[in-house]
C-alpha cells in the first residue's frame, strides 16, 4: 500500500471481549481501542456489551474521516506562524557562521512581523526589503539572504511566492596590488606587531585576514611552524587547507601555548573587527598610502606573485580554493595549498 493511503477501519473483537478497530495507514497496521489519538472522547469498551459494536463502528467512521481530512496523519500539520517558526528554527539550526545566522535571523524577524500583521507574505512586501537599498552591493546581499529564507520556506511546504527581483550589476572591487611590499611591511612592523604578522600571513600564506588569520591558534601550526592546517569548517571554501609557511614568516613568530590564539595570547581571539580597526589607525597615520590598499591587497599581491613564480593557473586555482579557473583569472587572489611547496610561495626581495 503506497504512502498517503488508508484502508477503512474494520470493527474487531479481542479474545477477552474488548472491541477495537483495525486498519492500515501508509503501509502500517494500526489498532485503536478509543478515539484519544484524534482527541475524541469516544471509548466503545466503556459502554455496555450490547452497545460496543455500534460504538466501535462509530469510532471507525470518526477515525477515517479525521485521517482523510488531515492528510493521512494523526498529527495536525503546522500552519501559519507556527509552521513559519518551526521552519526558521530548523534553518537557523544548520551549521552557519555567526554573522550569517544573525543576518538570516534579522530578515526572518521582518517576515514574521508581516505574517502576524497581514496573515500572509505578499510578493510586494518581499520585494520591498532589498529595494530600500540604493547601494547595489547592499541590495544584492540582502536579496540573496532573503531568497535563502524564501526558498527554504517554499521548499518545505510554506505558502510563499518567490521574489522576482533580479540581481543588480555592481562594479567588481579588486584590491589594489602593492608595488613595494617590503617597504609597507616595514612600516606596519613599527606600528603594530599583530598587524604586521597578519599582513605577513595574508601575503605569504594567502590566508584571509579577518577570519582565517584572526582565529589562528598555535596548535594550527606544525611543530616546526612550516605548515598551517585548517579544517573545512574554518575556511570560506569549506575545504581542508594545508598551507606552507615561508621562512621569512616563521622567523617572526614567537610560539605560545598551542590552545591560545596567536594574537591575543589567550584562548579567546580578538573580535571580528579587530584588524579593521588597527588597519584604519595605521592608514590614518600614513596618508600617503593609496586609499585602495587594504589588508586584502596583501593576499591579492601574493596571488599575483604565486602566478609569476609558478606560471600555473591551475596551481593558483588550488591555492585560492576557487571553484573555477574563471574566478582565479578574474581575481588572482590566494588560497589552498596541498601541492604548493615553500619555494613556490611569495618572496620578499
Amino acid at each position: 500500500m503506497p504512502n498517503n493511503s488508508l484502508s477503512y477501519p474494520k470493527v474487531c473483537i479481542r479474545y477477552d471481549g474488548l472491541y477495537y478497530i483495525d486498519f492500515r495507514l501508509n503501509s502500517k497496521r494500526v489498532r485503536m481501542f478509543s478515539g484519544c489519538k484524534i482527541n475524541s472522547s469516544l471509548a466503545p469498551n466503556s459502554y455496555p456489551s450490547k452497545l460496543r459494536h455500534s460504538k466501535t463502528a462509530l469510532l471507525a467512521k470518526e477515525v477515517y474521516d479525521y485521517l482523510v481530512s488531515n492528510d493521512y496523519s494523526f498529527e495536525k500539520p503546522l500552519r501559519g506562524v507556527d509552521l513559519f517558526d518551526s521552519l526558521i528554527e530548523s534553518k537557523l539550526s544548520e551549521p552557519l557562521s555567526a554573522m550569517y545566522r544573525k543576518t538570516l535571523k534579522f530578515i526572518a524577524s521582518l517576515l514574521r512581523q508581516e505574517l502576524i500583521l497581514r496573515g500572509s507574505l505578499s510578493k510586494q512586501f518581499l520585494n520591498s526589503i532589498p529595494l530600500k537599498y540604493n547601494n547595489n552591493t547592499s541590495y544584492n546581499t540582502t536579496r540573496r539572504h532573503l531568497n535563502v529564507i524564501i526558498n527554504y520556506l517554499h521548499n518545505n511546504g510554506f505558502t510563499i511566492e518567490k521574489s522576482t527581483l533580479k540581481t543588480r550589476k555592481q562594479e567588481e572591487v579588486l584590491h589594489k596590488p602593492i608595488s613595494d611590499i617590503k617597504d609597507l611591511l616595514e612600516r606596519i612592523k613599527t606600528h603594530n606587531n599583530n598587524l604586521y604578522i597578519c599582513a605577513l600571513l595574508t601575503y605569504g600564506c594567502l590566508l584571509r585576514p579577518h577570519h582565517e588569520i584572526r582565529l589562528l591558534r598555535w596548535g594550527d601550526f606544525s611543530d616546526d611552524l612550516s605548515y598551517i592546517t585548517l579544517s573545512g569548517s574554518r575556511v570560506k571554501s569549506k575545504r581542508n587547507r594545508v598551507v606552507p609557511v615561508p621562512e621569512y614568516v616563521r622567523k617572526e613568530l614567537s610560539v605560545g601555548d598551542r590552545n591560545n590564539n596567536i594574537f591575543s595570547g589567550d584562548i579567546k581571539p580578538y573580535n571580528r573587527s579587530y584588524f579593521n580597526g588597527v588597519w584604519k589607525r595605521f592608514k590614518a597615520l600614513n596618508l600617503e598610502i593609496d586609499k585602495d590598499i587594504t589588508l586584502y591587497s596583501f593576499r591579492h599581491t601574493g596571488a599575483i606573485e604565486i602566478f609569476k613564480r609558478t606560471g600555473s593557473i591551475h596551481k593558483l586555482q588550488r591555492a585560492m580554493g576557487h571553484s573555477s579557473l574563471n574566478v582565479s583569472l578574474t581575481y588572482l587572489r590566494g588560497l589552498e595549498v596541498a601541492e604548493l611547496e615553500e619555494s613556490d610561495m611569495p618572496m620578499i626581495l
